[in-house]
């Protein structure tokens, strides 16, 4: 069941719906909840938040060329109401997911897999392996993920993974790795709520964790089968698939003592 956009407001934002607003967002929020009696308590609360996913920089010198500085920058500027009495000048600006390090568990189901493929594309073209294992769990945590390294006169092949898999839905980043190619294929995952269980105060004998809120990340991952045979078929030299060439060493291709041309016609499907 996918999990209903509920209205935001300074109370219920959190650092992984924070990532659905924009800068103008921000500060309506802001000026609904300065009628709230409590708001002076929380205003640090609600910067931090709002800092987990923007830039935010108070205007110290209010004067037209420094707030056209700031416009300049990609800022909105505004006034935020901090105590009782008076409002200040702020220059907020949402802060871009361009490299692989600026993803998150809060932010990674925020982004586009276009805008995934071109962080990871920017990555020194390392592919998904060059990839540190955090990195790859916070992806997988948003994505289904699966590659595949061929000969480059092999990755397009009629009928092949890389036609199943854009047929799937898929989007796909290839990088060129001498005479082949990896392709990394990406989808972003539905977002499902789990079923919340009630418990009695007396239930205290049932080990169950109830803190169900935020260990999504915890889930274990779903084995991708795509491409696993079946436990039934024997193995035949004479009937390798594009799986086959898959490489799982660390080598450059370009070093290998053969060139991808020496494959005989025997091997196509």
């Amino acid at each position: 069941m996918k999990r209903e956009k509920k209205a935001l407001s300074l109370k219920t934002l959190n650092k992984s719906n924070v990532w659905d607003l924009q800068e103008n967002d921000i500060f309506r929020l802001w000026e609904a909840a300065e009628k709230d009696a409590d708001m002076k308590e929380y205003v640090r609360h609600y910067l931090d938040i709002i800092k987990s996913a923007f830039d935010v920089e108070e205007v110290k010198v209010d004067k037209p060329e420094v707030v056209k500085k700031y416009e300049s920058r990609g800022f909105k500027v505004g006034l935020l109401k901090t105590d009782d009495s008076t409002k200040t000048k702020f220059a907020i600006k949402k802060r871009p997911i361009l490299r692989v390090t600026d993803l998150t568990y809060e932010n990674i189901r925020h982004i586009s897999t276009t805008k995934l493929l071109e962080a990871i594309d920017r990555n020194f073209g390392g592919g998904w392996d060059s990839l540190s294992q955090s990195i790859q769990d916070i992806i997988e945590n948003g994505f289904d993920i699966s590659t595949t390294t061929l000969p480059k006169d092999r990755l397009h092949k009629p009928g092949g993974m890389y036609e199943k898999k854009v047929a799937d839905g898929f989007e796909v980043l290839e990088i060129t790795k001498g005479m082949w190619v990896e392709a990394i294929f990406a989808k972003a995952k539905p977002e499902v709520e789990r079923p919340h269980i009630q418990f009695d105060e007396d239930d205290e004998d049932l080990d169950v964790d109830r803190d169900d809120e935020d260990d999504d990340e915890d889930l274990p991952l779903e084995e991708d089968t795509y491409n696993m045979p079946d436990e039934d078929d024997a193995f035949d030299e004479d009937k390798l698939t594009e799986e086959s060439y898959r490489t799982t060493f660390e080598t450059d291709p370009e070093d290998l003592n053969f060139e991808a041309e020496s494959i005989s016609d025997d091997y196509e499907d």
